[in-house]
């Protein structure tokens, strides 16, 4: 439903990959690269099945991806240091946008990220996108080792959030963020597909201060 919305909000939820940008190539050289440490048996991962896999806990897309092929503690290991080598040199494309709409939001809302990333994923994203300043705080699976319903309700009972809004964009966004009571935003040009309960519908995340009554800078 891409309509105003009717209540005010204090504050802005964002899932990472699929609504502020696009890693995943970066993510295929990363677990390529921790595959051929750990176990070079296993099919190098392409674009799409990764951008398939996008938003799920890294436990599931382990299972997925490498199975039995390897010992999960081994290869996250083999992960955590590829991805602490590379992704701040491969880094990723931010959506159309998205600095821009997020200065402009901080301006009137707290802004927070909750993403079921490693722990290295939500530092690296501020730091290599340059957009830290503009977040009050981020928090993602690879930190807690909790879902995102759980992740999300951390964050609203640390900082005392009144009228939280989640912008994501799988069905699992969704389910995660109507499971802890939060209205959910559909970023529709993201990675996932089959999201039907949602309270709005973004074509670019240039929609969403339109949605929420602000006026352009």
């Amino acid at each position: 439903m891409n309509i105003k919305a009717e209540r005010k909000y204090d504050s802005l939820l964002f899932d990472m990959d699929g609504t502020l940008w696009d890693a995943v190539d970066s993510y295929c050289a990363i677990w390529n690269a921790a595959i051929d440490v750990c176990c070079r048996q296993v099919p190098h991962v392409s674009y799409d099945r990764l951008a398939e896999l996008m938003g799920k806990p890294i436990e599931y897309i382990f299972d997925v991806i490498i199975g039995k092929a390897c010992a999960y503690d081994n290869f996250m290991d083999a992960l955590s240091h590829k991805e602490r080598e590379l992704m701040p040199v491969l880094g990723g494309r931010l959506y159309d946008g998205v600095t821009e709409t997020l200065r402009q939001l901080s301006k009137s809302y707290k802004l927070f990220l909750v993403s079921n990333c490693t722990a290295f994923g939500v530092p690296n994203f501020m730091r290599t996108t340059g957009l830290g300043p503009f977040f009050t705080d981020g928090i993602s699976y690879g930190e807690t080792g909790l879902e995102k319903d759980a992740n999300n309700r951390i964050i609203v009972e640390k900082y005392d959030l009144q009228a939280p809004l989640y912008i994501g964009d799988t069905a699992g966004d969704c389910r995660s963020a109507h499971a802890a009571g939060i209205p959910f935003a559909w970023a529709s040009y993201g990675f996932g597909r089959g999201v039907t309960d949602e309270e709005y519908t973004i074509c670019s995340i240039k929609d969403l201060p339109g949605i929420l009554g602000e006026n352009k800078d």
